[in-house]
């Protein structure tokens, strides 16, 4: 019967035995505690005082934000708060709070479905339940049974649940006060004999399990990852950030250059029509659409690319390209030679640190040491001649660690190295993820899928797809999948509510196409191999009669509009794609990503990859600790490199899209500090105000043909300057703002910007801060700048005390009641 599966779910052993990291564990916060020096990302000093204040009203401002997540531990943690040089006592409710129970849903008739049902119960009431969740929804979709509600314990799915207009209205949700886990693995039926246990680090185990699954691409031992066998190891496991290490340096491996003959001539297409041009940037920045077609770019689907355009721009800017391989001997890889690499992936970001790039090995010369990469190379969307830091992985000499394992494909062996005492115990579960996609709701514009909600329950076990297809979806840096374990397209009103994404080797949400007032609410995503949450829209560049040249028009509505994302906690994220973001989106319009905590991820926090649209609102949100594996960006990070016709900002088709808010957020840009919004190249129309900002190199930064941003009424903490621009003219009328706010300066200038003359920012009203109560602009005292008519109304003062910025901070964030 149900009761007995819940309780054998319950009664098993929850926590892995020493296989992977624990679950919640504290972060070494990357200011040191007693110097206030920014060590990890190579930043200015700081007051130890204030970080330690900083990270207790963090604390502090998340679980208001989030009261049902209790204590928040893993929070607490994140921030590092059980420091002796800067502690604070766990408080709340010590266990998350649970929804309360919505007994309403048993009303009506609803469908049951419990994990060891019979789908010969055509009746599917409570006593005589179905064991397919699709099965049940196909009930739904034909009669006035509604409700789907699934008993507590572990749904493995067989297929993707696929949910189409037909759903409408249906709501799939767990029994309430039972936890049910929809996953998309397989339970491995094992038997372990011992392989090779000679100790110092060595305790494989093997089993055989030929016919149960095709491939093992990931592992998870009670819930929890095992690491795919790989050079250099994972001290941690899979689950725990390695920050910068855990890497071979790049400059180890000796790069094949790029074939640029590979896939023959790439097509240039840049449109021509001049009531397409944009024409509100200085020296031509980003005027006009431009993509290449084919050429290097035929690695992406569909084919296409801003980056193998016939004249990309922009910082760094040239077209896309990756190596052809590399040379690594045993004196990088020692334990190469190796007998088999038909299953090898080389994981390897592009230098700088941009992106990783993932590629299966084409061809081995084992003389040479030299490998050739086979198919990959699209996980980014931009390219280079060399390699970065790099590492291997599934190759079976690799089986060196505690935690690994290995699957051989051919022989059907599973090898453990276990990292416990003896054999692996004969009652944990071992899960193998298979399905790339858990949940599909997919209608089109015309015949959506409506108001069909997912409420009360835990995905899992998704298979990762960073080897699936990618595309470039605009002139950002980013190359998405169109994959999920919920994935939206062509949906009018879907909800995703207290839901818990946790070990999804993919993204968690894909809202792709055609999508309308898609929510996603009170859901926490935990450890997730690429974004938590992707909205990507679609222009027809490829496809049909009129492409390339409809790539610029998205009057057709082909893209998310009004996605929400209030009130979820997103921690552990890129695990595997590290060009991955707690929120991303691309031609995607008027999103609101509201009250939300993010933290923990190798890439920016927040992403907008293009300007297409406009009207998005993020708002209330604490973000930090982003960056952690990479270069530059902060908790949030914008480029607006291609122009797009759309009717967002007035109703009417227009090429400038609608002024984004940004407003009363928390952001910390701890690692590698560059600033919080990072309004990359050409970025514009952001009215970014009434934030505290902590860290970073510039308060705000504009760069390569950006304008129109609006900085204002914001509390930035030890930036190093106001204001960074780089190569940022700006024609009259379309300045940038700083006014209103106060800044606490680590350095001596105001920053770093144009003085004199037309398209100059306009400064006024600001108040600085710095440890001697003097500061410079444009080369001069403030006081000399501004008898010349420049940044009026500004003034400079000594740092505040830490209790005084804290009284600042509150009252920004409107928590003055703390």
């Amino acid at each position: 019967g149900c009761k007995n599966s819940i309780m054998a779910t319950v009664t098993r052993t929850i926590l892995p035995l020493l296989l992977v990291a624990t679950i919640v564990s504290a972060s070494v916060w990357p200011i040191d505690p007693k110097t206030g020096v920014q060590g990890v990302s190579g930043g200015g000093n700081v007051d130890p005082e204030f970080d330690c204040e900083m990270r207790k009203l963090a604390y502090t401002y998340g679980k208001s934000l989030i009261p049902r997540m209790g204590s928040f531990e893993s929070l607490y943690y994140a921030l590092d708060l059980n420091d002796p040089s800067c502690n604070m006592t766990l408080s709340g409710d010590e266990k998350k709070q649970e929804i309360p129970a919505d007994m309403s849903v048993l009303e009506g008739n609803p469908i049951f479905v419990c994990p060891h049902g019979s789908d010969n119960n055509v009746e599917a009431t409570e006593g005589s339940p179905l064991k397919s969740i699709q099965k049940a929804a196909d009930l739904a979709a034909s009669s006035d049974r509604k409700t789907v509600i699934l008993r507590g314990g572990i749904h493995y799915i067989a297929d993707t649940i696929q949910l189409g207009p037909q759903h409408s209205n249906i709501h799939i949700t767990s029994y309430p006060g039972e936890k049910a886990t929809v996953s998309g693995g397989v339970e491995l039926k094992v038997e372990w004999k011992a392989y090779n246990v000679s100790g110092n680090e060595t305790n494989i185990y093997i089993a055989n399990i030929k016919g149960q699954v095709d491939d093992v691409p990931g592992l998870q031992m009670n819930g929890a990852r095992a690491t795919r066998a790989r050079y250099p190891n994972l001290p941690a496991g899979i689950e725990a950030s390695c920050g910068y290490g855990c890497m071979i340096n790049g400059n180890q491996g000796k790069w094949t250059p790029p074939n640029f003959n590979k896939f023959g001539n790439v097509t240039f297409y840049t449109d021509s029509d001049p009531e397409h041009d944009r024409n509100v940037t200085a020296k031509g920045w980003f005027q006009h659409y431009m993509i290449g077609i084919n050429g290097l770019c035929a690695v992406y689907d569909p084919p296409v690319s801003y980056w193998c355009s016939e004249n990309p721009s922009g910082g760094g800017a040239f077209a896309f390209r990756t190596p052809s391989g590399v040379v690594a001997p045993p004196s990088v890889l020692p334990h190469s030679p190796y007998n088999d690499v038909s299953q090898a992936i080389m994981f390897v970001w592009r230098p700088a640190r941009w992106a990783n790039w993932m590629f299966e090995v084409g061809k081995y010369d084992v003389a040479n040491s030299n490998f050739t990469f086979g198919y990959g190379g699209f996980q980014g969307a931009r390219g280079n001649n060399n390699g970065g830091d790099f590492f291997v992985e599934n190759i079976f000499e690799e089986l060196d660690f505690p935690g690994e394992f290995f699957y051989n494909k051919t022989t059907g062996n599973l090898y453990l190295n276990y990292n416990g005492t003896g054999a692996p115990p004969t009652d944990a579960t071992f899960v193998a993820p298979q399905k790339f996609v858990l949940v599909n709701a997919t209608g089109t514009k015309y015949n959506p899928v409506t108001n069909v909600k997912l409420s009360g329950t835990t995905y899992t076990a998704a298979a990762y797809t960073y080897m699936k297809p990618h595309g470039v979806p605009s002139a950002g840096d980013w190359a998405l999948d169109r994959y999920g374990a919920i994935f939206l397209q062509g949906t009018e009103s879907a909800m995703i509510s207290n839901c818990v994404f946790d070990r999804l080797d993919g993204n968690g949400v894909m809202v792709s196409k055609y999508n309308r007032n898609a929510t996603i609410t009170m859901s926490d995503f935990s450890f997730i191999g690429g974004n938590a949450i992707a909205a990507w829209g679609y222009t027809n560049e490829t496809d049909g009669d009129n492409h390339p040249e409809a790539g610029v028009d998205g009057t057709d509505g082909n893209h998310p509009r009004y996605t929400t994302v209030t009130s979820c906690t997103a921690r552990e994220v890129g695990l595997y794609e590290k060009q991955s973001s707690f929120f991303v989106q691309a031609k995607t319009a008027e999103s609101i990503i509201m009250g939300n905590v993010f933290f923990n991820g190798p890439r920016a926090g927040i992403n907008a990859n293009d300007g297409f649209g406009g009207g998005d609102e993020i708002a209330h949100n604490l973000v930090f600790s982003t960056c952690r594996e990479s270069g530059d960006h902060g908790p949030f990070n914008s480029w607006d490199r291609q122009p797009y016709l759309t009717t967002v900002r007035t109703g009417e088709p227009s090429m400038i899209m609608q002024w984004r808010e940004i407003h009363h957020n928390f952001f910390i840009d701890n690692y590698s500090p560059q600033e919080n919004v990072d309004n990359d190249d050409g970025s514009a129309y952001y009215h970014t105000h009434d934030n505290f900002f902590v860290y970073g190199g510039n308060g705000m930064k504009n760069d390569f043909g950006g304008h129109d941003n609006y900085h204002l009424n914001n509390l930035y903490a030890y930036v190093g300057e106001a204001i960074g621009f780089y190569d940022a003219p700006m024609l009259p009328g379309h300045e940038d703002h700083f006014t209103g706010n106060d800044v606490i300066i680590t350095g001596k200038s105001v920053g770093n910007f144009a003085c004199g003359g037309d398209g100059d920012p306009i400064l006024g009203n600001n108040t600085y801060y710095t440890s001697d109560g003097t500061i410079q602009e444009c080369g001069k005292p403030l006081a000399t700048t501004q008898q010349q008519g420049f940044d009026k109304g500004s003034s400079v003062t000594k740092t505040p005390d830490v209790g005084t910025i804290m009284t600042m901070a509150k009252k920004k964030l409107g928590m003055s009641y703390f």
